[in-house]
C-alpha cells in the first residue's frame, strides 16, 4: 500500500496573484516552487480576491450595495483568480475549482484549488475549514508581509515582529469582527476556529517563495507560526 501523503492546506493571499495586473512572476515561481513537492505532498489551494475584490467592492458601495452584495463581488474575484492557478497546474490539479469547503475531495491529483464560498467569511476561512474536512493540521497563509506584528506596523513604528505567537495573542491582535474586503494577517473569524481545531499557521511572505521551500524542508525560515 502507498504511503499516504502529507497534505498541506495554503491559503493563497489574492492581492500576490493580481496586485493590479496579473503578477506572471509570481505566478511562474509559486507553480515552480509547489512542483518541487508534487508526488510527495497534496496541495489546498485557497485562492483570495484581494486587491482587484476591494477595488469592486469599494465601487458597489459608491452605490449604496449591502455588505452581502459587496461579499458576493468579493467571492467573484476570488473564483476568477483560483480559475488561473487552476489551469497553470495542468494535469497535476483536480479539473474543478471547489467552491464548498465541506464537501471531501476525492482525487489522486496532488494540487486542489479552491475559491471563495459564501457571504460572511474569507478564504481564510475556507482553508481552514478544508483542513477540519480532511483532518489536515497545518496551514501555510502566503501574503504580502513578511511577519504578523503585535500591532499594525504602517501606523506604529515600534510595533515588534512576532516569529511565534498563540492563538489567544494572536485573536487579540485581529479583533473579531469582519467585513468584506477586510485585509488582516488571518481573518478573525478563520482564526477562531482555527484555534479551536488546534491548527498550526504558517504566515510566509509570498514574494519570497524560498520561505516557503524552507518550510517544506523543515529547515528554518522567516515567518510567523501561530499555533
Amino acid at each position: 500500500m502507498a504511503e499516504k501523503k502529507e497534505s498541506i492546506v495554503i491559503s493563497l493571499g489574492g492581492s500576490l496573484v493580481a496586485p493590479g495586473d496579473i503578477d506572471l512572476g509570481f505566478l511562474k515561481n509559486f507553480k515552480h516552487a509547489l512542483s518541487k513537492y508534487l508526488g510527495e505532498k497534496r496541495f489546498f489551494v485557497l485562492v483570495g480576491g484581494g486587491k482587484v475584490a476591494r477595488t469592486y467592492q469599494k465601487a458597489l458601495l459608491e452605490f449604496g450595495a449591502k455588505e452581502n452584495d459587496r461579499d458576493w463581488m468579493g467571492i467573484t474575484v476570488t473564483k476568477l483568480n483560483a480559475e488561473l492557478v487552476k489551469q497553470m497546474f495542468n494535469g497535476n490539479v483536480y479539473l474543478k475549482v471547489i467552491t464548498d469547503p465541506n464537501v471531501k475531495v476525492k482525487t489522486n491529483k496532488d494540487v486542489v484549488v479552491g475559491a471563495g464560498w459564501k457571504p460572511g467569511w474569507s478564504t481564510d476561512y475556507d482553508a481552514v475549514l478544508i483542513a477540519k474536512n480532511h483532518d489536515i493540521k497545518t496551514i501555510i497563509n502566503l501574503t504580502n508581509i513578511d511577519y504578523v506584528y503585535d500591532k499594525n506596523p504602517n501606523e506604529f513604528p515600534d510595533a515588534k515582529a512576532l516569529e511565534n505567537v498563540d492563538w489567544k495573542s494572536f485573536e487579540h491582535i485581529v479583533g473579531d469582527k469582519w467585513s468584506p474586503g477586510l485585509s488582516m494577517p488571518f481573518d478573525p473569524r478563520a482564526s477562531k476556529l482555527a484555534a479551536r481545531l488546534k491548527l498550526k499557521v504558517i504566515m510566509i511572505n509570498g514574494k519570497n517563495l524560498d520561505r516557503l521551500e524552507d518550510f517544506l524542508n523543515n529547515k528554518p525560515f522567516i515567518g510567523t507560526t501561530i499555533q
